[in-house]
């Protein structure tokens, strides 16, 4: 039989120090494979581990720790006492609006609603963070405060222009600082070079709660409005892909209880959303966020006013957070049927060109694609051809699109390489956002597939899937599961750990395929060793042929609980199937 070829690179992440790993498993009472994952992780003393286990809201840093975090308490300090007004800006996407909620949510007992107004710019007419047309709202209407969020640390012109009008500015951002910092009353972000808080990935909304969270030390408020704004902070954290360590993994392990064990706690607006989401049995994670909420909340940007997003979050009580939710979710059904019309219109474009198909890199041209939806479309065209790709379309005569990359290869760097053809680009490695003109695009076109074809390898070409420890199938029981779930929330910086397993073959007529392409079959030692194990791949079908012939193979897979009608059992989701 000739094997399949790989569809992933496994590498395989080097075995944790035994004498470490013993130590945790005789002072935790854990098992060694437990214990393994979390030295692999860096935490490898049993007083770390104790706290992994047990993130704790009194484990979070003193927020005055953060530069010039005094110095904004003191200006909103002045604002309540003064009887001012005060505008609570924020971007358009999950960060900035969960971030302007958050701030809203907890300033509005203390200011009063008539003191307090949120803004979030118009992606198409002022475009990503602090424009003038928000700063003139500002002035004109008597606010003397804005509190920008998840964005502003690059506005030092927009600072100064809303310093002529009379207009103060507190900054809380995440992003990396500029060569020189805006002029703001106060400029909260972690990644400040001169920023000694401990901990720098914080999201946007985080830096709003910290921010939330020293104000109310400051005026001696109690911890709960506070804790109530948790539910917000976990969406942040999950939507905006932040690492899911430190301070990061305390907020979302707390919120995510209001979302599962305390969900009579969970704000109206999130509650008729999840709802609305119908997500599948079982507890939410930081994937069910990112999968079943984001994606909702960012339409309202992405299709028409991120305000209503902001209502949604703020509504009172359930019958207005079920009618806000029913549009946000309009919202997005309108940009889904957008997204999969412009993804099989790209996909289309591919498919009927050699020169695309053999191409290194993907970059694809048509005037009327909606814009709310390239990065998206980018994403489904990488997840089909895995190569750098960039999806254009037209406005206000400019040629404006989004990039996703492959892991390890540097789009923005590869955009660098092509600036001459560009008027404006940003990002990081793995997504960015381009605009130029249009009549450069196909030179813009030629030169990217220039620069990727001479820069990525053909190790950037096979997805990589990180393998923490090979396991005997027997492992694999309920009890284990329980103990891996304690190293939940699994998300970036702490992801669901991949564990391999060889000489493994289907029990005899359990494969099948279900769905649109997908595995599910039971699974069992070839040495007839343990119980058999339940298992489904999705887009692995192609793999049911080979199966079926009874070879022994090896997979790649993360556990997980499979919830059906009231049932539980334990399930791999299978990421690869290898003979070898």
């Amino acid at each position: 039989m000739t094997p399949i070829s790989a569809t992933k690179r496994w590498n395989y992440i080097p075995e944790a120090n035994s004498q470490r790993v013993h130590s945790l498993t005789q002072a935790l009472f854990i098992a060694p494979e437990i214990a393994a994952l979390l030295v692999q992780r860096g935490i490898d003393t049993p007083e770390a581990a104790a706290a992994f286990f047990h993130p704790d809201l009194r484990q979070l840093h003193n927020p005055l720790l953060m530069r010039d975090m005094a110095r904004a308490v003191a200006r909103l300090t002045q604002a309540l006492n003064g009887g001012e007004k005060v505008l609570v800006l924020g971007d358009y996407d999950v960060d900035g609006i969960t971030s302007v909620a958050t701030v809203m949510s907890y300033l509005t007992p203390l200011f009063g609603a008539e003191r307090l107004r949120d803004y979030i710019p118009d992606r198409y007419t002022e475009g990503y963070g602090i424009s003038g047309k928000a700063i003139d709202f500002a002035a004109d209407n008597g606010f003397g405060l804005i509190v920008a969020l998840d964005c502003g640390i690059k506005a030092t012109e927009q600072v100064k222009y809303a310093s002529s009008r009379g207009v103060d500015f507190i900054i809380c951002d995440h992003h990396l600082p500029g060569d020189e910092l805006p002029a703001a009353v106060a400029v909260l972000d972690p990644k400040r070079a001169d920023c000694e808080y401990p901990y720098k990935e914080l999201s946007g909304c985080g830096v709003g709660f910290k921010l939330m969270q020293a104000l109310g030390e400051h005026l001696g408020r109690n911890e709960a409005p506070l804790h109530d704004l948790l539910d917000l902070v976990t969406v942040s954290i999950a939507a905006d892909i932040v690492p899911i360590t430190g301070e990061n993994r305390i907020l979302a392990a707390h919120g995510l209880r209001r979302f599962n064990e305390d969900a009579h706690l969970l704000r109206p607006g999130l509650a008729a959303l999840r709802e609305l989401a119908t997500l599948r049995e079982g507890p939410l994670g930081i994937s069910s966020l990112i999968f079943g909420f984001a994606p909702r909340i960012n339409a309202a940007g992405r299709m028409g006013d991120a305000r209503r997003a902001v209502a949604m979050l703020l509504a009172p009580d359930q019958q207005e957070a079920r009618y806000t939710a029913e549009v946000v979710d309009q919202m997005n059904q309108q940009r889904r049927g957008s997204d999969q019309h412009t993804t099989q219109e790209a996909l289309d474009m591919i498919a009927g060109s050699p020169t695309l198909q053999n191409a290194h890199a993907t970059v694809l041209y048509k005037a009327d694609w909606h814009q709310g939806v390239l990065g998206i479309v980018a994403s489904r065209c990488l997840d089909q051809y895995y190569r750098p790709t960039v999806i254009l379309t037209q406005r206000d005569g400019k040629a404006t699109g989004s990039a996703r990359s492959v892991a390890g290869f540097d789009v923005h760097e590869a955009l660098e390489a092509c600036s001459a053809l560009l008027d404006q680009f940003g990002g990081h490695r793995a997504a960015a956002g381009l605009t130029l003109k249009v009549e450069n695009v196909p030179a813009f076109q030629q030169r990217f597939e220039e620069v990727v074809a001479r820069t990525l390898t053909t190790e950037h070409l096979v997805r990589p899937v990180e393998v923490a420890a090979v396991l005997p199938l027997g492992r694999i029981t309920e009890e284990f599961f329980a103990e891996l779930r304690r190293m939940e929330p699994f998300g970036p910086g702490n992801p669901n750990p991949v564990f391999a397993s060889r000489r493994l073959v289907a029990v005899p007529h359990s494969s099948r395929v279900v769905g649109q392409g997908h595995l599910k079959l039971r699974l069992a030692s070839a040495d007839a060793q343990g119980p058999a194990v339940d298992a489904i791949g999705f887009g692995l079908a192609d793999y049911l042929p080979e199966i079926e012939l009874g070879q022994p193979f090896s997979a790649c897979y993360t556990v997980e609980l499979n919830e059906y009608r009231g049932q539980r059992s334990v399930q791999l989701r299978l990421l690869d199937v290898r003979w070898e």
